[in-house]
């Protein structure tokens, strides 16, 4: 079996090689350009950011996608067939990327320029086109993750400001040094003008902010309640009953469930419309490996094993931490019946939710599927206002079952459709329409919540409960990891401001005033420093004015 390292190893591998990374792109490169001295020099030196840059961009994205890692890995299953974590090649080739950008500038800078031209130039043009690569090949595949990062930005934008308000404060050197010289030209007041641009808009961003957690603390609503989606997936195979139980002991307040109607009228539990991933059909049924799940029958279900590939894949990294009693039992999993789940789910006090899958057309029971839910329904025990049905067809003849829509509808449209609550994409869930729809008693549930930074800013907006394929991750959070009343963050707002702009204002003026003691020399005065002693700053700052003006000693 092959062990994977933790995905915190990754991280502090990619934020080690950020760190050593920011050095890259240094002063000696800055220098060489900003003299003209090569043109080689100059196209290298955005290359080489412009890579950095991507990288980092590259490595956010990814920090922050976490959240969907096993979304992604189950959208690359629908593509290849394959089941396995395609997210540990993409964060190992990242975290490589920034070690080779930054090892390229660190070792081949000081070599002479021929080998900087070859290995050097090799290896950051082929972490550029790797990463470029990357991303054309994630938007192909999970184009819709993009969103990902918007939203994270109601988490992470006011500490990211002040990231950036650090950085432009501090290249403000560079830029001083290069518009305040004797020579003027229209690039300098071009360069001038656009840092200006965008020091003044850095300043301005947090009045576009939207982050539900810059908020009075006394208004936080509670916590929002969390729903096993599939049970615990990371802890224990999907839609089994070992997985339920898992959520419940997670603190799960309700729990969800993909239900399929066999060919004989049986509800059962499965996402996929196959049933190679979570079960033993290549074994048993080779030769109906491809077949639709619900044209199997209960019998032919019950007999396969539906827990043997968790502990054969480990796709979340989780099965060396179970004992060997919880490996026994999880091996002996079979397919899970609706029945089952309702009745763990009464004996719990708890609440379900079902995303039911209607059968094909050709299937048997195509037109009796809601009456097979139904007696399911029935047989279980549970009462029908503690389960929640959530297709969006057939609403006529659902009585006395919680509605629910996955389709963001107007408030005017639910009311005619006698809808009281929502499941939502976290993606679709804006802060705005969450108050829209808690404000005229609409109910949101918002799915996958799997990361401690989204449930946050979920429970400052209010939504009442989230879907999750970690309640382990998040019942470690019993507040919202950052909360800040919207005085506070003005106030550090406007203060990082004013600090900025005062550094700024004295590194230009310091930058013009060193500038004009090396212009007050002149070439024959440095060219006298080689035969007449001086004090080694003199001698500094005469060596500098030499290579402005041009001139060589001889």
């Amino acid at each position: 079996m092959v062990k994977h390292q933790p995905l915190q190893v990754y991280e502090k591998q990619i934020f080690v090689s950020f760190v050593t990374g920011i050095y890259g792109c240094r002063w000696k490169r800055y220098q060489r350009c900003q003299d003209d001295s090569s043109r080689w020099e100059c196209t290298w030196f955005v290359i080489l950011c412009s890579s950095f840059f991507l990288l980092l961009f590259w490595a956010y994205f990814w920090l922050v996608a976490q959240n969907d890692f096993n979304e992604f890995n189950w959208s690359v299953y629908n593509r290849t067939g394959e089941w396995r974590d395609e997210t540990i090649p993409i964060l190992a080739s990242t975290t490589v990327g920034f070690i080779l950008s930054d090892l390229t500038v660190t070792l081949f800078s000081d070599f002479a320029e021929s080998l900087l031209g070859s290995q050097g130039a090799i290896g950051v043009l082929a972490t550029l086109l790797t990463t470029i690569s990357g991303v054309v090949s994630v938007d192909d595949i999970w184009a819709d993750e993009w969103d990902i990062v918007l939203v994270s930005l109601q988490a992470t934008a006011p500490f990211l400001h002040i990231g950036a308000l650090a950085t432009v404060t501090a290249i403000s050197w560079l830029v001083a040094g290069y518009v305040v010289r004797r020579e003027r030209s229209s690039f300098q007041m071009m360069v001038l003008v656009v840092y200006i641009i965008i020091v003044l808009a850095l300043y301005l961003l947090p009045l576009m902010f939207t982050c539900p957690c810059i908020m009075d603390r006394h208004s936080l609503k509670p916590r929002p309640d969390v729903i096993g989606r599939r049970g615990a997936p990371m802890l224990a195979p999907e839609n089994t009953m070992v997985s339920f139980n898992r959520a419940l002991q997670q603190g799960a307040a309700s729990l969800e469930a993909d239900v399929t109607i066999s060919v004989d009228g049986v509800p059962f539990l499965m996402r996929d419309r196959t049933l190679r991933r979570t079960t033993d059909i290549m074994k048993v049924f080779p030769s109906r490996k491809y077949e639709d799940a619900s044209f199997f029958n209960w019998t032919e279900l019950r007999s396969l094993n539906a827990g043997q590939w968790f502990l054969e894949t480990d796709p979340y990294w989780t099965v060396g931490s179970l004992t060997s009693r919880d490996r026994s039992r999880i091996g002996n999993q079979t397919v899970c019946s609706l029945v089952e789940m309702l009745r763990l789910a009464a004996r719990a006090n708890s609440t379900a939710v079902l995303n039911i899958r209607k059968p094909p057309p050709d299937h048997p029971r195509s037109r009796s599927w809601f009456m097979d839910t139904l007696w399911a329904v029935q047989k279980a025990g549970i009462s029908q206002k503690r389960v929640t049905w959530t297709p969006d067809t057939d609403r006529g003849r659902v009585r006395g079952f919680q509605q629910s829509s996955s389709e963001k509808l107007s408030v005017e449209e639910m009311r005619q459709r006698g809808i009281t609550s929502l499941t939502l994409h976290y993606s679709q869930a804006s802060h705005k329409d969450i108050q829209e729809y808690l404000a005229n008693n609409v109910s949101v549930t918002v799915y996958p919540v799997n990361e401690p930074w989204l449930y946050s800013i979920l429970w400052c907006s209010g939504v009442p409960s989230v879907s999750s394929d970690a309640p382990q991750v998040l019942r470690k959070v019993p507040y919202p990891i950052w909360l800040m009343s919207q005085n506070a963050y003005d106030f550090i707002w406007i203060t990082s401001d004013l600090v900025s702009l005062a550094i700024i204002i004295v590194i230009f003026a310091f930058q013009k005033w060193r500038m004009s003691g090396i212009q007050n020399y002149n070439p024959e005065q440095i060219m006298l420093s080689a035969v007449v002693p001086r004090p080694n700053r003199d001698v500094n700052t005469m060596k500098e004015k030499l290579i402005f003006s041009g001139e060589s000693p001889v």
